[in-house]
């Protein structure tokens, strides 16, 4: 490289060298008490401090990390996230990437494909390597390999990715010469491309929430009751009306769902749905604005007592419980021991989630008017439906594979307490979340934070 190259690099990221350290993330560290630099913390440990303690203490865990090694981790990676822009301005076309190494990511790696250009990297606070392609050639060949699979619809290779690290594109493949071959289609230089045996098979990941729509068999539309369990097959809850046994159904995203397992109507208005791995259950309903509302239990709450419902057409709309074991005539035909709300409905909501406080209470099965006149509606209570085809209710207690019990609320835990007086301001816990008091008031089974948005703030 030219000395006028060398020098433009050089003045480009000199006022931003920045070394990178393994000090503890606190203010004032190394420095003397009275210093500025001791009273006035750096932007990169602002950054540590404003963290959420959560997100740390899974960084210890899922890292390996002491309590000190994950804030100064944080602290670390800010600055070479920094120093990476810099340095990737100055040495443009013949940048090849950058990695941090070290369990606090102390040493931030800088890769170029110019020897020249070690002196302003080393410079800089950083360690240079020298490697034989920029990080714009592995793109262009990354972006060959997307196109190839593109036009070609080929599944030969499940996973590919520029490594940085290896200096290289690196293509997952169980047939080494398959992959090849979907190299060569590409047309791209088989030496800037690392073929790895993997048996790897990506697949999207989708979660299950009462209120939300799914399709059957491509055609109409209802909505997802709560997720439920048989043994350890996960699926959700629904209206019979909604699908017969053995139709199949797409998500609210038309991604391929599950099908009918049992359905009843009419005479009751039931039915649950079997899903396929690419989804996955939650104790959630869709609430006011998109939030999560929890659900605990499925508790049944009496006569007089205040209801939402969340369905794909309407979203999130409350009222009362008028009448429980209600008999009702539909067109195609009687239903009993329906309960009778004067929450409002339309086509679409079918199959939705009737909740109270936390507790399931059911989902829709139909009504008359509508959301803009009022009107009433019916719901299949949840608790029969359980019970028919020997479900468990998926609950904020239920771990992975240990599905709660109906009727059984969850533990969520955290500082939040029936029976406690709260003020404007107070802060709890609770679910691992943290919220803060409206307005004051006594907390009752029911008013839990996270189904009383006008009462609590999730901060």
């Amino acid at each position: 490289m030219h000395r006028r190259r060398a020098v433009a690099v050089a003045s480009t990221i000199a006022s931003a060298a920045l070394i990178l350290s393994a000090a503890p993330a606190t203010a004032g560290t190394g420095t003397d008490p009275g210093s500025p630099a001791a009273a006035e913390p750096s932007a990169a440990e602002r950054v540590a401090a404003g963290l959420p303690a959560g997100m740390l203490h899974a960084l210890e865990r899922d890292l390996g990390l002491g309590p000190e090694q994950a804030g100064t981790r944080i602290v670390n990676e800010y600055r070479a996230a920094k120093l990476q822009e810099t340095l990737r301005s100055g040495l443009r076309a013949s940048w090849a990437g950058a990695w941090t190494t070290g369990t606090t990511s102390g040493q931030l790696v800088v890769a170029t494909t110019e020897s020249g250009d070690t002196a302003a990297i080393e410079a800089a606070g950083a360690r240079a390597r020298v490697v034989d392609h920029s990080l714009d050639e592995l793109e262009a060949v990354k972006d060959a390999l997307d196109t190839a699979a593109d036009e070609h619809g080929s599944t030969e290779a499940p996973v590919w990715y520029v490594d940085v690290t290896a200096n290289s594109v690196v293509l997952h493949a169980q047939d080494r010469g398959a992959a090849r071959e979907f190299v060569a289609a590409a047309g791209v230089d088989p030496a800037a491309v690392r073929v790895v045996p993997s048996a790897e098979q990506p697949r999207p990941l989708y979660d299950l929430r009462g209120g939300e729509a799914y399709y059957i068999n491509n055609s109409g539309r209802c909505s997802v009751g709560f997720s439920v369990r048989r043994g350890t097959t996960p699926g959700f809850a629904t209206a019979g009306h909604c699908g017969r046994q053995g139709a199949s159904t797409q998500g609210h995203n038309r991604v391929a769902q599950g099908s009918f397992q049992g359905s009843v109507f009419p005479g009751r208005d039931m039915a649950w749905v079997a899903v396929n791995s690419n989804w996955t259950p939650t104790s959630t309903v869709r609430g006011a604005g998109g939030a999560s509302v929890q659900v605990a239990g499925s508790t049944q709450a009496p006569v007089g007592a205040a209801v939402c419902r969340s369905g794909s057409t309407t979203g999130w709309h409350c009222g009362t419980i008028q009448q429980h074991n209600t008999s009702v005539t539909y067109p195609e035909g009687t239903i009993t021991g329906v309960t009778r709300t004067s929450v409002c409905a339309e086509p679409g909501d079918s199959g939705g989630s009737y909740i109270s406080g936390n507790q399931a209470q059911g989902v829709t099965s139909g009504g008359s008017g509508n959301c803009r006149t009022g009107g009433t509606t019916y719901h299949q209570p949840i608790n029969p439906l359980l019970s028919q085809w020997g479900l468990t209710l998926v609950t904020t207690g239920s771990g992975p594979g240990e599905p709660g019990e109906p009727g059984e609320p969850g533990e969520p835990g955290g500082t939040w307490s029936a029976g406690t007086t709260y003020r404007a301001g107070d802060r709890v816990t609770y679910g691992g979340a943290e919220y803060r008091c409206l307005q004051g008031h006594t907390a009752q089974r029911g008013w839990e934070p996270p189904v009383t948005p006008a009462l609590w703030e999730r901060l």
